[in-house]
């Protein structure tokens, strides 16, 4: 009797602190015993529920059931979930709803029969299985929408996975892929020799695109081949081992690099015959204009008083003539010597540069009474000469072209500009906008295209120059990856707006 009364205690201690809960009723489904934590998984006190029906632990429509399910349990025999287990709902005092894992079984007692239910709370589980659904649907989401190509093979080189993008890429349908080898998407020799390159890997464990990146060349179902940059990565499942390859499509890119070598080449045989012309113009040229000078130098003195006044006139042309073509073969050489004689970049500080072309033009500002407006100017990666070359062409133009009568007002000043958003790691992504603005006599913008050409002058002879100073600011500009343009009225004033990046790439 005593070994009796030890094992109930013992059994009702192991059915008090078991985590799952445990529930007896009887045969017509009113509750006998609850333990502690079947109570608290729904939300009650223990005395809440014992005496009452089970089916209040139940939502509908197991509520209205449960008592026919009983019924005819009883009459037929046949068990629905008794002594098999099954996932159900169960409704808590506060009306919630749940899901837990119950299994009951049959107890014939001598006089009575009882069922029990043994209660596991998975909400979570669900929960967690409900959140890894999620992460994966998201994961399948962004896979899916990738704009570049994302295809899986496994170490037999079969395609198991096939993003949308990728099958556009090489022109299928992703189901067309599926399960076939991954060489069909190369050309040759890399479509015969793939099969190697995956045995060789896998005896030798040498990578030579895995984890590295490299540019590749594709296959598309029509024949035509495409480059793209290919990255692979190793994926450890649990049974086995895929391969991810991210698939980014560089046509665009690749033919832009083929445009701008032709360019750059077409660049530098035309820079080359520039540099050829300028040997010309600095030597055989200069020579005859020489000759021309000093035998008209030495007719001006020894002979003057021998000439006509015709030939005076006619000696005084030819000479001015033979200036202003030495002063144009000097401008030329200057022009080409921009690229051809430069220096490299350096850290420059545009408003020193300025303050020292303000110093050189002194005695025009002050003869013309110019009134320079400022405001401090940053510092960039330039070149100085030319930058102090550019700001004096355009300060010195500023002032030339002055309306009579009106005193001369020059205003400088900046601001930074971002030539595409989010993008400063380039040099050329980041540049300052320099405006020179005047309020001289302006010109028609229709002839905005014009000034910027060598030789172009709009003003005929009435200013002294040879037409290739804006010619000169441009390619400065151009060097420092920039560019010139100007906004005109006539009568009103110009302002010249140059651009010019504040990193240079290394030369």
């Amino acid at each position: 009797m005593e070994q009796n009364i030890d094992d109930k205690t013992r059994l009702q201690a192991i059915i008090n602190t078991a985590i799952d809960g445990i529930i007896t009723i009887d045969r017509r489904g009113i509750i006998e015993t609850v333990n502690p934590a079947a109570a608290r998984i729904f939300g009650y006190e223990p005395s809440e529920i014992i005496g009452q029906n089970v089916k209040m632990l139940m939502p509908e429509p197991d509520r209205s059931q449960h008592d026919s399910y009983l019924e005819n349990y009883h009459h037929t025999g046949i068990a629905q979930i008794i002594g098999k287990g099954r996932e159900v709902l169960g409704r808590r005092k506060d009306g919630t709803v749940f899901p837990f894992l119950l299994s009951i079984s049959e107890v014939n007692l001598q006089d009575k029969q009882i069922f029990t239910g043994i209660i596991h709370d998975i909400s979570n589980l669900k929960k967690a299985e409900a959140a890894l659904r999620e992460s994966e649907n998201k994961i399948t989401s962004i896979i899916q929408a990738a704009v570049d190509g994302i295809i899986t093979i496994d170490i037999r080189g079969m395609i198991e996975m096939v993003n949308p993008s990728a099958a556009r890429l090489f022109g299928y349908e992703a189901q067309e892929l599926l399960g076939k080898s991954i060489n069909v998407l190369m050309p040759e020799p890399d479509h015969s020799r793939h099969d190697g390159y995956m045995h060789n890997y896998h005896t030798t464990g040498r990578k030579k695109i895995i984890g590295i990146g490299r540019e590749v060349t594709g296959l598309r179902k029509d024949g035509t081949t495409f480059p793209f940059y290919l990255s692979i990565s190793e994926v450890e499942l649990a049974d086995r081992k895929v391969y991810t390859g991210f698939i980014h499509d560089i046509t665009q890119q690749k033919l832009n690099e083929e445009k701008l070598r032709r360019y750059a080449a077409e660049l530098e045989r035309s820079n080359l015959e520039l540099q050829d012309f300028a040997y010309v113009s600095s030597h055989d040229l200069q020579e005859p204009l020489r000759k021309i000078q000093a035998f008209g130098d030495r007719l001006l003195t020894r002979e003057h008083a021998n000439l006509s006044d015709q030939g005076k006139d006619y000696l005084e042309r030819m000479l001015n003539a033979a200036s202003r073509m030495q002063n144009l073969i000097n401008d030329l050489l200057a022009f080409s010597r921009v690229t051809t004689k430069s220096k490299p970049f350096v850290r420059v500080s545009l408003d020193k540069i300025v303050t020292e072309v303000l110093s050189d033009l002194e005695i025009t500002i002050e003869q013309t009474n110019t009134d320079i407006q400022r405001t401090a100017l940053p510092e960039i990666e330039a070149e100085p000469t030319q930058m102090r070359q550019l700001f004096q062409n355009l300060i010195s133009n500023a002032i030339k072209f002055r309306k009579e009568n009106t005193q001369p007002v020059v205003k400088i000043y900046w601001r930074s500009l971002q030539r595409q958003a989010h993008l400063t790691a380039t040099p050329g992504d980041e540049q300052v906008e320099i405006s020179i603005e005047d309020n001289g006599i302006g010109f028609d913008e229709k002839y905005l295209d014009r000034i910027f050409n060598i030789f172009q002058r709009l003003e005929g002879q009435k200013y002294e120059g040879s037409g290739i100073g804006l010619a000169i600011c441009r390619k400065i500009a151009i060097r420092h990856g920039g560019d010139i343009t100007a906004r005109s009225q006539v009568g009103v004033g110009t302002r010249f707006i140059i651009t010019l990046a504040t990193k240079q790439p290394q030369e």
